[in-house]
Formats: structure tokens, C-alpha cells, sequence
């Protein structure tokens, strides 16, 4: 008997008969482990002792020719990995490249080695497998290279030049703001400056401008500028100049109020808030902009107008704005402004929230290309990548492996040390499977499921795509990764690394610092289930994980937040069952975290491959009212998981509800008079994969029982299908439940619907089409 509703959602045993690289890249793998000892062969002799150096040469005439770099290793250990960069004459475009792949902004390069020839003994060089690139437009010599940030042929850096004209633009009680003119470059462009006192470093600026902070009034400062160039070499520093701060005692008339302060541009994360001048006897040297009684953000006197970030969606926020003069006098707050930013997803309408599994690319054939041509990908809001795996051993998000699970559902350690980096970023799809119709190169640091979602960003931009962790599997260490606030705080660091940041690990020549960067726009947490023995067997879990998911929330939300830029999404899966949630989700102080809380709508009853759960009575998976002929003891609805959320107080706004795009299926069930609905059975009917019994996706299932007659149960709100006295009985959503669903999230203004999975529907995308429809504010 079922404690509660289940959700097995699995990677399948890895497909061994990958075929991963194209064309000439399956013959260049077979010379990788020669590559090592042929790499200095036949290279020239000379290399600049101690440093890492790229030498230019080109062959050809007129406008065809082409250009190769050979890097070269002078120093005296392996060096693994290099990139080069370059600018280009003008007028050249690159044609075509081998033994490396290149990205091209205008004239600039930047071009990295192919799995094979990234690394480089000591001593030895590239040659004769060297970046080399075919160009047309006027044969000449690239200018501007650097070879893994240094300059190619191994010289010292020259430093930027000291900074001129610099000023004191500004002086106040406790500031001293200095502009300047520019630092000529050096071999480097400037990316910043520092502004010192007595040798120490007290501001520093992106910009020709800087503020120094913290100083007495009425005292005599000096103050020098140095520029720093964008690979850390500092400059001389410029001229000194001395200022001094304002005596207060000379002013005590604090400015007027700033008036009108009023709301501009909106998002999910920002406000840009503006307002016209104070006054005040002497000047206004400042503005200072509070949220209550804190503040926020200030702006110098001559700009009235500022843009706050790190804004929680769907929240209200009040502002005001007090003006500050050169004595740092306060003026009386302005009038107050109240904004409400916009919600994370949805915008006031309905949201679609859809997984895209990581092995759907297997046996199920269905690649994130069929979110385009279904038309799904123009009609959801969020997709979900399932799953993320927790590293056993060092509790941090794991990739870059590619381990199967065991082939047996309940072996407790099923899951530990599983993934596919082959199937994320390894796999180099064929032109038929791609999204943008272009082959992947089976050379590319970027390839698999992540670059095809990056090429449906491309397409789509408003579309969002958060990584999934956990999932039935993978949950087994989420109690150990949030259990103290040391593992919280490195596991959502590990994370964000890893698929915020996109540095994703070595696997096959793919992977890399920042290859995956701009792909993942948040996390979605599929813990289950926290503090509940009902999860998947050998599952940890603890009396104190309600608490720790909370922290764990809240740890991801901070350091989300902290990255800056646009808002990144945190979802969860949630659960249906009053018993887990009391077990393991403190509904409330989650939510404070969470943007989307998709809650189960599904797996309430079911029989799986093992026959543990119950293969001897049928039941409705997916009801959105309870059945009063149900006979078992728990009575579970979508309307009733919902009810427990709204009653919580959490918000409508936050909440979607699971639909199914798969059906759960009994066998040798008996009729009863009712078309099967409740009856015995006798364990799990065949499935769709056969280690997946009692379960097919919907286009899998209508297409492919013979026999189904589908019924609906208006109470309820279920479907089923029935092969006849003694036959296949089925649970699943289609086309007229999905309807009612649809009208239901509507009258409860919920934020939407989430869908396990997407390769479950027809080729055209029925059900979602009907969930659009039915989302259609």
C-alpha cells in the first residue's frame, strides 16, 4: 500500500551505442594518444625559455590565403589547455579552421585547441596539429595576440601610463570625489583605476572618476591615481593632488525635500526611480534613496534618477529619497513611492512550466529541436532540465561523469555517481537534430542538450531554462547537503559555478571556464523527499531537514540574488501529500524563497516495475476532485493539494499544478460494472520502455494499446482508458482534463501549469496546445 502519492522520474540506463562525434572527428580521436609525443616533433627549435609564446606564419597570395598559429611551451611542466586571441587586418574574414574552433566578435578572435591538442609537454609545441585558420580579404599578420592571456612572443607587459589632469571634482564633509583625464595604454587596455593615500589603495573606479569615503572634516588630503590594464599590471601612479574636506560647523541648514519622486521602468527585479532637484542654502552634494527606513543606494547631486536591482518579484516596495549637503546635513524625507515589481514569469497571465529530460535523447528519440517543431517551445514559460545530480563524496553539484544508474529501481545506491555528460554538453547532434539546422562540431567546448538549449534562447528569448536538481534518483544526499550552513553555502556555490557561471567540467574535449555561461537562468529543487522515509530506498533523510530546506532555499535565493543583473528564477518541486509536507516543507518561510512552487498533480496511485507500490487495484493518478468511490485510505486531489498551500497563505500567484503527459497502467484488471475504475488488477501492464512498466507517454499510449476506450469522469475530473473485462486499464490526462484543469487554475487565479514531461505529447504538441488554449487570459 502507497504512504502517498510517488513520482518516479528516473534517468534510464545510458544508451551504449552513442555515436558522438561526426565525420573526420571520429578518425582525428584515433590519433589522441600519439598526440602527446608527436606534439614537439618537427616543430621550429626556437621558444622563449620560461613562457608560454604563439608564433604567426601564412601561406597563400591575394585575396584566399591562410594563417596558423603554433603555440609553443618554454616552460618546464605540461601546460593543459590554451587559448589564443588576436585581431584581424581589416577586411579579412575568417573562412574555415582546423585543430581548433574560434568565436569572432568584429575582427577580434579567440580561438581554443581541439580536445586533442590542448595540451602540451614542456618543451614542445602544437606543430603540426596548430590552430589554423583559411581567411579572405588582404593577406597580413594578426595583430593584438595573446596566447592564454600573455602576449605572444613572451616580452614583459608595458604598463599603463600614469593618469593626467587629475582634480578634485567634489569635497564634502566626509568624501572627496577626484576626476582625471585617461591613462594612455599600455601593451593592455586600462580596465580600472586605483586612487591611493600614502601608498594605500582608498577607491577604486571602472570609470575616470572616483569617490573616496570615510574621511574627517575639515582636514587636508593627498591623493595619487594609477591605472590598471585588464591583465593586473599596475601603472606609476599620476601627479598627487590635495583636497579638503568641509567644515560643518560652517553649515547647519539642511537641504529641502526632493519633490516629486516618481516610479519609471518596471521589471521582475528592478525600479528606476526619479526626482527633481532639493535646494539648499550652500549646495546639495548627494542624494540618498531608502527602502523604509533603510538605505539603498545613493547618487551624486547632478543625477536624479537611479535604477534598483536585486528586487524580489511580484513584491511591493516602498521609496523614498532624502537630499544630503557638503556638512552631510539630511533634508526631510520626500513624498513616499510604492511600486510593485512584475512577477517572475507570467506577467500577470498564465505560465507553462515544462521538463525536458536529460535521456529523453535515447530510446524516447526526443531532442529539445521537437520543442521547436512542435510549437512548444513558442508557448512555455520555463523549462525545466531534468536532473542534476549531488556528488556523493564532496556534497557539490556533479557533472562532467558518465555513469549510469543501476538497472534496479530499489537498489538503494542506484543513483550515486550518475550522470551524462554526454548527453548535456558531449553529444555532437546531426543537422537533423539540431535546432538551428547546422551540425554540431564535434570539436566545440559547447555541444549536446545545453548547446541546443542555448540555440532555443537564440530563437526564443523570452524563454527561460533552469536546471533541475534532484528528482526521484538523484535526492539521496540533498539531507547531507543541507545540513549545515558550511555544505548549504558550498553546494549553492558549487552550483552556480557550475551551470549559473557555466564553467562545466573536462569531459572529452567539451567543457571549460564559462562554456555554459548565459544557458541556466535559476534552479529548480526537486528534493524528494525531505525528512519523509518515502523517497526513493537508502534515500538519507532527517527530523531536521524541514529546517535545512528552508536554509538551503534561502542560501540559493542569497546567493542568486547576489550575482547581480537580471532576477534569477528558484523553483521547487513540491508535494501533494499533507504527510510530506508536514514532514518536510515549512510552506511559509519556503515561499519567502521561492518563485515558483510547482506542486504534484499526479502519480496518486500507480503500479511500477517493481510491484511494490499497488499492483492490485487500480486508480485515478491525476483527479482534480476527489472520487467518494475511491476505496483507498488516502484521498488525494489536485484540489485538495492545493487547498493545503492557499490555506498556508502562500500566494496563488506562486503556484502551478502538475500535469501528466504520461499515463499509469494496471493489467488483467477486472470490469466491476465500472469500466475498470477501482478494480483488482494484477500488477503493472506493459509500458512504453521495457523497464519501465505501468507507464507510457500519452501519443505513446493513445497511438499504441489496442483496444483503449477513454472514458471521463465529470466528478472527479479524471480520464481513463480501458482495453475491456480483464484487459489494460489506464490513468492520464488528455485533451478535455487538461481543459478543465486550465479553467480551474483561471478560477483560482493561479500562476499556471508545470508538465512531467514534454516527450509524452503528440509530435504537433495536442495537449499543450489545449493548455494554451485553456491558459489564454
Amino acid at each position: 500500500m502507497s504512504t502517498g502519492p510517488r513520482l518516479r522520474r528516473s534517468p534510464r540506463t545510458l544508451d551504449r551505442t552513442r555515436r558522438r562525434l561526426a565525420g573526420a572527428v571520429a578518425g582525428v580521436a584515433a590519433m589522441a594518444l600519439a598526440l602527446a609525443g608527436l606534439a614537439g616533433l618537427g616543430a621550429p627549435a626556437a621558444q622563449a625559455a620560461g613562457a608560454v609564446t604563439a608564433e604567426f606564419s601564412s601561406t597563400g597570395s591575394g585575396s584566399s590565403w591562410t594563417g596558423t598559429y603554433v603555440v609553443k611551451n618554454g616552460t618546464a611542466a605540461a601546460v593543459s589547455g590554451w587559448t589564443l586571441e588576436f585581431d584581424l587586418p581589416a577586411g579579412v574574414t575568417i573562412t574555415g579552421e582546423t585543430y581548433g574552433t574560434s568565436t569572432v566578435s568584429g575582427s577580434h578572435v579567440v580561438a581554443s585547441p581541439a580536445y586533442y591538442n590542448s595540451t602540451i609537454p614542456a618543451g614542445g609545441s602544437t606543430y603540426p596539429y596548430s590552430y589554423t585558420f583559411t581567411a579572405s580579404g588582404p593577406m597580413g599578420t594578426p595583430t593584438g595576440c595573446l596566447v592564454n592571456g600573455d602576449k605572444c612572443d613572451g616580452s614583459p607587459a608595458v604598463p599603463p601610463h600614469a593618469p593626467t589632469g587629475v582634480t578634485v571634482a567634489d569635497a564634502t564633509a566626509h568624501t572627496v570625489t577626484l576626476r582625471w583625464t585617461a591613462a594612455a595604454v599600455g601593451d593592455f587596455p586600462v580596465a580600472s583605476y586605483d586612487v591611493l593615500r600614502a601608498g594605500a589603495v582608498v577607491a577604486s573606479s571602472a570609470t575616470t572618476s572616483a569617490t573616496v569615503q570615510g574621511l574627517s572634516p575639515a582636514t587636508a588630503y593627498q591623493f595619487t591615481v594609477r591605472a590598471k590594464d585588464s591583465r593586473g599590471n599596475t601603472g606609476e601612479p599620476s601627479a598627487p593632488v590635495t583636497a579638503t574636506t568641509f567644515d560643518p560647523a560652517s553649515d547647519t541648514v539642511p537641504p529641502t525635500a526632493p519633490p516629486n519622486l516618481r516610479a519609471g521602468a518596471v521589471t521582475s527585479s528592478t525600479v528606476q526611480l526619479s526626482w527633481d532637484a532639493a535646494t539648499d542654502n550652500n549646495r546639495v552634494a548627494a542624494y540618498d534613496i531608502y527602502q523604509g527606513s533603510t538605505p539603498v543606494a545613493t547618487t551624486p547631486a547632478d543625477t536624479r534618477t537611479a535604477t534598483l536591482t536585486g528586487l524580489a518579484p511580484a513584491t511591493a516596495y516602498t521609496f523614498t529619497v532624502k537630499a544630503r549637503d557638503l556638512a552631510d546635513n539630511p533634508s526631510p524625507a520626500s513624498g513616499a513611492v510604492t511600486v510593485t515589481t512584475l512577477e517572475a514569469v507570467g506577467n500577470g497571465g498564465y505560465a507553462k512550466v515544462g521538463y525536458f529530460v536529460q535521456w529523453g535523447i535515447y530510446g524516447r528519440q526526443y531532442f529539445v529541436r521537437n520543442l521547436d517543431t512542435s510549437g512548444a517551445a513558442a508557448k512555455l514559460d520555463v523549462i525545466n532540465y531534468a536532473f542534476g545530480n549531488v556528488d556523493p563524496v564532496n556534497l557539490t553539484c556533479l557533472n562532467g561523469v558518465t555513469k549510469g544508474t543501476t538497472a534496479d529501481p530499489e537498489d538503494p545506491d542506484q543513483g550515486d555517481g550518475a550522470g551524462d555528460a554526454e548527453a548535456d554538453y558531449g553529444r555532437a547532434f546531426p543537422a537533423s537534430q539540431s535546432v538551428n539546422g547546422q551540425a554540431d562540431d564535434g570539436w566545440g567546448k559547447l555541444r549536446g542538450n545545453f548547446n541546443q538549449l542555448k540555440e532555443l534562447k537564440a530563437k526564443y528569448p523570452e524563454l527561460k531554462v533552469v536546471m533541475s536538481l534532484g528528482g526521484w534518483t538523484y535526492s539521496k544526499y540533498f539531507s547531507d547537503v543541507a545540513a549545515t550552513d558550511a555544505s548549504r553555502k558550498k553546494f549553492v556555490s558549487s552550483c552556480i559555478d557550475m551551470y549559473i557561471k557555466g564553467n562545466l567540467p573536462s569531459y572529452e574535449g567539451a567543457g571549460g571556464p564559462g562554456v555554459a555561461a548565459g544557458i541556466f537562468d535559476g534552479f529548480d529543487i526537486d528534493w524528494e523527499w525531505p525528512g519523509s522515509p518515502d523517497g526513493h530506498p537508502g534515500n538519507h533523510y532527517a527530523a531536521a531537514d524541514k529546517a535545512d530546506l528552508t536554509a538551503l532555499l534561502a542560501e540559493f535565493r542569497r546567493q542568486l540574488d547576489a550575482l547581480g543583473g537580471e532576477h534569477k528564477l528558484l523553483t521547487a518541486f513540491t508535494p501533494a501529500d499533507p504527510n510530506k509536507i508536514a514532514a518536510g516543507w515549512d510552506l511559509p518561510q519556503v515561499s519567502k524563497s521561492l518563485d515558483i512552487e510547482n506542486i504534484q498533480g499526479y502519480d496518486f496511485h500507480g503500479s511500477g516495475s517493481d510491484n511494490s507500490w499497488e499492483p492490485a487495484r487500480t486508480g485515478s493518478q491525476a483527479n482534480l476532485y476527489p472520487d467518494p468511490a475511491s476505496p483507498y485510505p488516502h484521498d488525494f486531489s489536485v484540489d485538495g493539494a492545493v487547498q493545503l498551500y492557499l490555506d498556508a497563505g502562500i500566494s496563488p500567484r506562486k503556484l502551478t499544478i502538475g500535469l501528466p503527459f504520461y499515463g499509469r497502467g494496471w493489467q488483467q484488471v477486472t470490469d466491476g460494472g465500472a469500466h475498470g475504475v477501482w478494480q483488482p488488477a494484477n500488477g503493472a501492464a506493459p509500458g512504453q520502455f521495457a523497464e519501465e512498466a505501468g507507464t507510457r507517454g500519452y501519443n505513446n499510449l493513445v497511438t499504441s494499446v489496442p483496444g483503449l476506450t477513454v472514458y471521463h469522469d465529470d466528478q472527479s475530473v479524471a480520464t481513463y482508458g480501458y482495453t475491456g473485462n480483464g484487459g489494460q486499464w489506464w490513468s492520464f490526462d488528455d485533451s478535455w482534463s487538461i481543459a478543465e484543469k486550465a479553467a480551474y487554475i483561471k478560477s483560482k487565479h493561479l500562476l499556471g501549469a508545470m508538465i512531467w514531461e514534454m516527450s509524452g505529447d503528440t509530435p504537433s504538441g495536442t495537449l499543450l496546445n489545449t493548455l494554451s488554449t485553456g491558459l489564454t487570459p
